[in-house]
C-alpha cells in the first residue's frame, strides 16, 4: 500500500491516492454518521476523482469500527443542509470511474444507501447491514427503496425495510447486497486489494439501478401485494410501513428516476407525519433514560454471577434474561419441589425456542449448565448480585433480605423486584442499606424490555451504576425511578385504571373501553391486560391499600366482585372476559354485564353512553395528569422517563412517543381544560397536577423539562 502522497481533507472525509485508486475515508466518530460535512466531502471526492485522469477507481471506507452508521442524529429536527443524501448517492452512482465500498462494522440506513450507490461492494465478515428507518416512522429516502429491490428482489428488500433488522455479512452476500466477503480486519487493505483486482480484470462501471432482480414484474408485484396485506395487519395504525410497500411497488412499475421521485414524495409524507415526531422522540428518550445522575462519576461493580430468590413466573423470566446474557444463575426456592418447578419454568422457555427452531438441544444444554439451584441461602455466598422475586408482601420480602444480609459477601448488590412496596423500608431492615436497590422487571421478564431501576435513599452511587450496567447486559431499557407506591409505571397505572373503572360503572362496557384504546394504538385494552396479568394481583393491591384509601373518594367495587368469584383472568378461564378451553382471546361475559348492572344499581349510578373519543380523552387525561405529578415530585427525573416507561412497559403506542409527548402534541392547555371539566363531576379524583398548571401558565410544555437534573 502506498501511504502515499496527495492526501487531502474535506472536513471529515479524507482523500488519499494509492496508485490508480483514490481512497476516500470517512472519519466522523463514533459511527461515521452522515452529517453535512461527510456528505459534502463524499460529493467533492467523487467529483475530484472524475476530473482526475490519474484516478482509475474510487474506494470508500469508514475509519474506526464502522462503515457508516446512518444519518447524523444531531441534525434531526433542523433545517436540511445541502448536499442532500439522495444527491450524494446519485452522484456516486453516476461516477465514470468504478466506485467500491469496503464495509466493516455497520452499514445502516443512509450508510447502506451509500454502499448501494457504489458499483461494487466488499465486506469484512463482521459487517452488518440494515435499513432501519421504519423505526423512526420513515422510509429509506436516498434510493434505498429503489436500489435494494432492483438488486435483491422485492421480498428480501421488503423484509429488511419493514423489520428494520440487521443482516449479517454472510446473509448480505447470499442475498446479493455485497459481491464478496473477504477475511481480515482492515477495510483499507481488503478494499484496495479488491479494487486492484477489479481494475486488473477491466471490470466496468456497474450501476445498481440497472440490476435485473425485478425483471419478472408480475411475480414481484404479487410479492408486494402479499406484503401489503400482511403489513396492513401487523402494522395497524402505523404510517410508514405501507409507504415502504408503495415505494417498492414503484420500483417494479416505474423507470428508476421516476421511482426515485416517488420515493422522495413518500419520504416527505413520512417526514411530515406526527408519527415520525413521536418515533424520533421515543428513539432519543430511550438513549436519555440510560443515564442517571448517580452514574456520572460512579463506576459499576463487577457482575459475574447472579442469584435469584424465587422460581415462579417472574423469577424464572429474570433467570432466563440473565442466562441469555451469559451469566451463571443460582436460584433459591423454599423446598425441593418448588425448586424443581422453578427449573422447569426456566426450561419451558428454552423448550419453546427449541420447538420453534431458534435454539438447538445442545444450545439449551449449554445454557442450562449455567443454572444451579438450592434450597439453602448459603448457595448465594459468592454471587455478585441477588434479585429477590418472591410474593409481594413486606414481611416475606424482609425475611428474604434478612437471609441475604446474613449470607451474601460484602459488596454484593441486593435487589428487590417489588412492584409497589417501599424499598427504603426493605433497605433499612438490613445492615447494608447502601447495597439495596430496586430492579422492577416486567412480565415476562425475559421478553419485556423495560427495567425500572428504583433508587432508595441510602443506596451507593456505584450500586445504581451497576444496575444500569446490568440493564445493558440484559438488553433492557432502563428507567430511573424514585421510591413511592408503584414507582413510575404502576403508580400512574393505578390512577388511569381508576378512570377506566369509573367509566365502566358510569355506562361504558369493558369491551367498549378496550376497543377504544386498541383503536388509539394500544395492543390491548386495560381489562384485557388485567385478565392477562391476573386479577388476583390487583385485588391484593386494593386490599393492601384499603386502610389508607380516602373514605370520601369514589371507589368502584366491580373488580372486587369479579375477583371474589375466583375469576382472575386467563389463568382461571374467566375474568372480565370468558376464555373457553384455554383460549388466549376472550369473549364478552354476560355474567360480568350482570355484575356491572348490579353494582351500578347499588351505587345509585344511572348509566350513560360514552363515545370512544371521550373514553380516550378521560383515560389519557388521568394518565398524563398523574405522570405530571410523578415528575413534579421527582419520582421520574423528566417527562421522557414517563414516556419510555409507558412505551416499553404498558403498551403505549410508540408512534405517539409516550403520554407526555402525546400531551405536548395535543397541547397542555387542552389537557388541563379536560381535567377541569371532568373535575366538575369528581373534584377529588380530577385534581390538576401543580406541574401541569404551572406549565400552562408559563406557556411551556413537557419537552422543556427533558434535561437531566
Amino acid at each position: 500500500m502506498n501511504s502515499g502522497a496527495n492526501a487531502q481533507v474535506a472536513a471529515q472525509v479524507t482523500r488519499e491516492q494509492h496508485g490508480d485508486i483514490l481512497l476516500v475515508s470517512i472519519d466522523n466518530p463514533p459511527v461515521n454518521a452522515l452529517g453535512v460535512d461527510v456528505r459534502r466531502g463524499l460529493l467533492e471526492a467523487i467529483e475530484a476523482a472524475d476530473a482526475d485522469p490519474a484516478v482509475k477507481a474510487v474506494l470508500i471506507v469508514g475509519a474506526g469500527r464502522n462503515f457508516i452508521g446512518g444519518a447524523d442524529i444531531r441534525e434531526f429536527g433542523k433545517p436540511p443542509m445541502a448536499p442532500a443524501l439522495p444527491d450524494v448517492c446519485n452522484r456516486i452512482e453516476a461516477s465514470t470511474k468504478p466506485v467500491i465500498a469496503a464495509i466493516n462494522g455497520v452499514a445502516l440506513g443512509g450508510g447502506l444507501e451509500v454502499a448501494l450507490s457504489a458499483h461494487y461492494r466488499v465486506a469484512l465478515p463482521t459487517a452488518k447491514f440494515g435499513l432501519p428507518e421504519v423505526a423512526l416512522g420513515l422510509l429509506p429516502g436516498a434510493g434505498g427503496t429503489q436500489r435494494t429491490p432492483r438488486l435483491i428482489g422485492a421480498q428480501a428488500a421488503l423484509d429488511l425495510m419493514l423489520t428494520g433488522r440487521h443482516a449479517s455479512a454472510k446473509e448480505a452476500e447470499r442475498l446479493g447486497l455485497v459481491d464478496r466477503i473477504v477475511e481480515g480486519d482492515d477495510p483499507v487493505a481488503v478494499g484496495l486489494t479488491y479494487a486492484q483486482e477489479l481494475l486488473d480484470a477491466g471490470a466496468p462501471v456497474r450501476r445498481t439501478r440497472d440490476a435485473e432482480a425485478l425483471a419478472d414484474r408480475a411475480a414481484q408485484s404479487a410479492v408486494v401485494e402479499a406484503a401489503r396485506t400482511d403489513t396492513a395487519k401487523k402494522s395497524r395504525g402505523l404510517f410508514s410501513p405501507l409507504k415502504i410497500v408503495d415505494a417498492v411497488q414503484g420500483a417494479i412499475d416505474l423507470p428508476f428516476d421516476d421511482g426515485l421521485a416517488l420515493e422522495r414524495k413518500l419520504f416527505i409524507e413520512c417526514l411530515d407525519s406526527p408519527q415520525r415526531a413521536g418515533l424520533v422522540h421515543a428513539f432519543f428518550a430511550e438513549r436519555e433514560t440510560a443515564k442517571s445522575p448517580e452514574t456520572r462519576d460512579a463506576k459499576p461493580r463487577a457482575i459475574a454471577s447472579v442469584g435469584i430468590v424465587g422460581g415462579g413466573t417472574m423469577g424464572a423470566g429474570i433467570a432466563v434474561a440473565a442466562l441469555d446474557a451469559g451469566l451463571p444463575v443460582t436460584m433459591i426456592e423454599r423446598d425441593d419441589e418448588a425448586l424443581a418447578r422453578g427449573r422447569k419454568n426456566v426450561e419451558k422457555v428454552y423448550d419453546g425456542m427449541v420447538k420453534k427452531g431458534r435454539m438447538t438441544e445442545e444450545g439449551k444444554t449449554a445454557v442450562m449448565a449455567r443454572w444451579s439451584g438450592s434450597t439453602a441461602y448459603d448457595a448465594l455466598a459468592n454471587v455478585d448480585l441477588v434479585i429477590e422475586a418472591v410474593f409481594e408482601e413486606m414481611g416475606v420480602k424482609k425475611a428474604v433480605f434478612a437471609e441475604l444480609d446474613r449470607v451474601c459477601k460484602q459488596g454484593a448488590v441486593l435487589a428487590t423486584n417489588t412492584s409497589y412496596l417501599d424499598i427504603n423500608e426493605i433497605a433499612d431492615s438490613v445492615s447494608r442499606p447502601q447495597d439495596v436497590i430496586g430492579l422492577h422487571f416486567f412480565s415476562p421478564a425475559n421478553i419485556m424490555k423495560l427495567l425500572e431501576i428504583v433508587v432508595p435513599a441510602k443506596v451507593a452511587n456505584d450500586v445504581v451504576a451497576t444496575a444500569f450496567e446490568l440493564a445493558k447486559k440484559l438488553k433492557k431499557t432502563p428507567v430511573r425511578a424514585g421510591v413511592c407506591d408503584g414507582f413510575i409505571g404502576n403508580r400512574v397505572l393505578a390512577v388511569y385504571g381508576q378512570a377506566a373503572q369509573y367509566m365502566m360503572e358510569d355506562g361504558a362496557s369493558p369491551w367498549q373501553i378496550d376497543k377504544a384504546l386498541r383503536d388509539f394504538g394500544y395492543p390491548m385494552g386495560p381489562f384485557q391486560v388485567s385478565d392477562l396479568a391476573g386479577g388476583d394481583i390487583g385485588w391484593a393491591t386494593r386490599k393492601r391499600r384499603a386502610a389508607t384509601r380516602n373514605p370520601e373518594a369514589r371507589y368502584v367495587q366491580i373488580a372486587d366482585r369479579i375477583a371474589e368469584r375466583g375469576w382472575f383472568g386467563q389463568k382461571t378461564g374467566r375474568g372480565y372476559y370468558l376464555y373457553p378451553e384455554g383460549a388466549r382471546i376472550g369473549t364478552p361475559d354476560p355474567e360480568v354485564d350482570a355484575i356491572i348492572d348490579a353494582e351500578r344499581e347499588r351505587a345509585g349510578v344511572t348509566p350513560r353512553s360514552f363515545t370512544d373519543e371521550e373514553i380516550v380523552r378521560r383515560y389519557l387525561a388521568a394518565m398524563i395528569n398523574e405522570g405530571a405529578n410523578v415528575v413534579h415530585q421527582g419520582i421520574a427525573l423528566r417527562p421522557l422517563d414517563v414516556d419510555v416507561t409507558f412505551v416499553h412497559g404498558y403498551g403505549f403506542p410508540r408512534y405517539r412517543g409516550g403520554p407526555m409527548k402525546y400531551a405536548d402534541s395535543v397541547g397542555l392547555p387542552k389537557i388541563l381544560a379536560d381535567i377541569r371539566e371532568f373535575a366538575k363531576e369528581d373534584p377529588i379524583f380530577w385534581q390538576p397536577s401543580p406541574l401541569l398548571v404551572e406549565l400552562v401558565e408559563k406557556g411551556a410544555d413537557f419537552a422543556s423539562l427533558n434535561q437531566i437534573k
